[in-house]
């Protein structure tokens, strides 16, 4: 049976500990304190869960306290948004596709730029034939 939380479907084949952390807004911890709370074992697969539990981790997550999935998402948006209206070095980063929390620029920062090569020939591996 797929469980489904959040309007997220836990994959079925892992352990509940790990399948809860792809909810957008629950990591390890916050998982692992959920399955405290509902006495549910962290080594137990997401198959192998009953319909009870099921049920309580689908209200301990939707009704405890902490926003998830598209509360959460958009009060991420929203808070970029405002640094970028301010005009705050972080918005501006932000709107540049830059590294904000001040790592270095001159090298490795591929990844946030989206892996663009812009000098000429850099990166490129060798054709191996003569021109």
């Amino acid at each position: 049976m797929a469980v489904r939380i959040a309007g997220v479907n836990i994959p079925n084949n892992k352990r509940v500990e790990i399948a809860l952390t792809y909810i957008y807004g629950v990591g390890k911890t916050r998982s692992n304190q959920i399955l405290k709370k509902n006495k549910i074992s962290p080594d137990i697969r997401v198959n192998d869960l009953t319909e009870e539990q099921a049920n309580a981790l689908r209200t301990a997550i939707e009704k405890g306290g902490f926003q998830i999935e598209g509360d959460l998402r958009r009060e991420v948006s929203s808070n970029i948004k405002r640094l970028k209206e301010i005009k705050s070095y972080r918005g501006t980063r932000h709107a540049k596709s830059l590294p904000v929390r001040g790592q270095r620029t001159k090298t490795n920062n591929r990844t946030v730029r989206g892996n663009v090569r812009r000098t000429t020939g850099s990166g490129r591996k060798d054709t191996g034939q003569k021109t």
